[in-house]
């Protein structure tokens, strides 16, 4: 458990330091068991002790701690109820990914790593942030998706470990950010199905995705 939290920890503080998240925005959690440990509500991210991380039973949702969880506790709920595959979920407001998806346009793929990792990406309309609506709207694609775009809010990636929902959550925000340079320079050149389904079946892409499963 102790790892764990660190691992948390960790993530959280690279989820600031890489500019997708900003004040006391984003949230992440990761599951233990039958337990989550979800980030506390008006922390830094950057900022959370091991110690400050919040214990809340999955099933029903109860809260093991003093510290009030993040106010997307029930989006995070949904998402391991949903799935038991899924270990970690982050939560953060990427610039170019909100801007791409909230001009109605979808993140496409132009790049290599962007189709090869990030296989599985749904979109949701605005929905109310920290309420039961987004946390069903979000629970209804999730088993199909690596990231979720929510239009005018953010991006919400899960993995089987921390590492894997950060690395889905940076393609993403790199893959925006490239299709929208690239849309104000002139026509993008997107990457056919065909030539995405090459990169997500070549040996090196597999093995790097198996890496980021791993727990250090």
């Amino acid at each position: 458990m102790k790892h764990l939290l660190n691992e948390l920890s960790i993530y959280a503080a690279k989820l600031v330091d890489s500019g997708l998240v900003v004040g006391a925005g984003g949230n992440l959690s990761a599951r233990d068991g039958e337990y989550m440990y979800i980030s506390p509500s008006g922390f830094d991210l950057k900022e959370i002790t091991e110690k400050e991380w919040v214990k809340v039973e999955i099933e029903s949702g109860k809260v093991l701690s003093e510290l009030k969880p993040s106010s997307e506790l029930e989006m995070h709920l949904e998402c391991f109820r949903r799935d038991p595959d899924i270990k970690a979920v982050l939560h953060a407001h990427p610039t170019y990914s909100v801007a791409v998806s909230s001009a109605g346009k979808e993140i496409r793929p132009m790049f290599p790593d962007y189709p090869a990792m990030v296989k599985r990406v749904s979109y949701i309309d605005y929905v109310i942030p920290t309420t039961n609506r987004i946390a069903e709207a979000v629970g209804e694609v999730v088993k199909e998706s690596q990231a979720i775009v929510m239009r005018n809010h953010g991006v919400l990636t899960v993995g089987t470990t921390v590492k894997e929902a950060y690395f889905y959550m940076q393609l993403t925000e790199e893959a925006a950010k490239v299709y929208a340079i690239s849309s104000m320079l002139g026509s993008p050149r997107v990457l056919t199905e065909e030539e995405c389904f090459d990169l997500q079946n070549l040996s090196a892409e597999t093995y790097r995705s198996s890496l980021l499963k791993k727990q250090k």
